[in-house]
């Protein structure tokens, strides 16, 4: 699929305690509206239901790090959508020659559980010290959309407080070695940091009230038929955690689902609940006469807090 276009319905019918009991409800009128990510999935396109208005649209390219706001806040998360992973050296001589031979090459997880990212926990508390591990991880900056390998960096981080994360980085053999420091934006999620340029910060995301789901590829982990994990860059929709929760309804038709229905279902607020596997993939992949049909049967009900 070279041009990727994603057209969906939706009805708003649930608001995190907006109605009493035996408040009047209004009508909720069907909504649709079309996400379109360009050629080879370049774009990544952040949606608010509430408005049905693509509030930002962002080259997925464009960055490489994002770096959790908040005053206690210190996970660092890879760029998923370019298929990133990163591995620990275990060697905290940042001039050392690396090896990556055996190296432990790990993934974000696409559920959006901080505690399962690749980088991890880079600094240990004991009391009332904060000691930084230094260690070296090698960053594999994956793909662009194009398919190109966008390189190999080694990074240590070395702090972070309530104001700023530091870190340098360098090529693998030391050369373009730089120190940095981010600068945390506490109305933000995230903010983001590009290797390109010599190294840059970068605010990419809406606010956390303006935006409801992301039309992006990011990285999973899928299962063979044996059972064995691996990685795979798939195209989908994540949500934001802090104003969504999903629930899957296989039962009613589009048309039948009503607030009482909807209220009765059991919410999940897993980032990627709505996931990619809401369509399937048809054709042959060898000649690239493919093409994608949206599984049957399957309403996406939005709680939006």
């Amino acid at each position: 699929m070279k041009n990727t276009v994603f057209y969906i319905s939706f009805i708003l019918i649930l608001l995190t305690s907006c109605f009493k009991e035996d408040d009047p409800l209004p009508a909720f009128p069907v909504q649709s509206t079309t996400i379109e990510m360009g050629k080879y999935y370049l774009y990544q396109v952040y949606l608010n239901l509430a408005t049905n208005e693509q509030v930002k649209i962002n080259d997925k390219n464009d960055y490489d790090l994002a770096f959790e706001c908040g005053d206690s806040s210190w996970h660092v998360l890879l760029n998923t959508a370019a298929f990133m992973f990163a591995g620990n050296t275990g060697i905290k001589d940042f001039d050392a020659p690396i090896d990556t031979t055996g190296l432990d090459w790990r993934f974000d997880k696409s559920d959006g559980n901080p505690d399962s990212t690749a980088i991890g926990e880079w600094y240990a508390t004991d009391n009332p010290d904060t000691v930084y591990t230094n260690f070296v991880y090698v960053l594999n900056r994956g793909y662009d959309h194009l398919g190109n390998l966008r390189g190999l960096k080694k990074i240590a981080f070395t702090g972070v407080d309530s104001v700023s994360y530091r870190f340098k980085y360098a090529d693998l053999n030391g050369d373009n070695y730089h120190e940095f420091e981010i600068i945390k934006n506490n109305n933000f999620k995230h903010t983001y940091f590009s290797f390109d340029e010599g190294g840059k910060q970068l605010d990419r995301e809406p606010l956390p009230v303006a935006w409801d789901l992301l039309f992006t590829q990011y990285t999973t982990l899928l299962f063979t038929n044996e059972g064995e994990p691996y990685p795979y860059l798939v195209t989908g929709v994540l949500s934001n955690t802090d104003r969504v929760a999903v629930a899957l309804d296989t039962l009613s038709s589009f048309e039948n689902v009503d607030l009482e229905y909807a209220r009765s279902k059991s919410y999940s607020e897993t980032q990627d609940f709505i996931g990619y596997d809401w369509k399937e993939l048809q054709g042959d992949v060898n000649s690239g006469n493919i093409y994608y049909e949206i599984v049957p049967n399957r309403n996406y009900l939005i709680r939006l807090g």
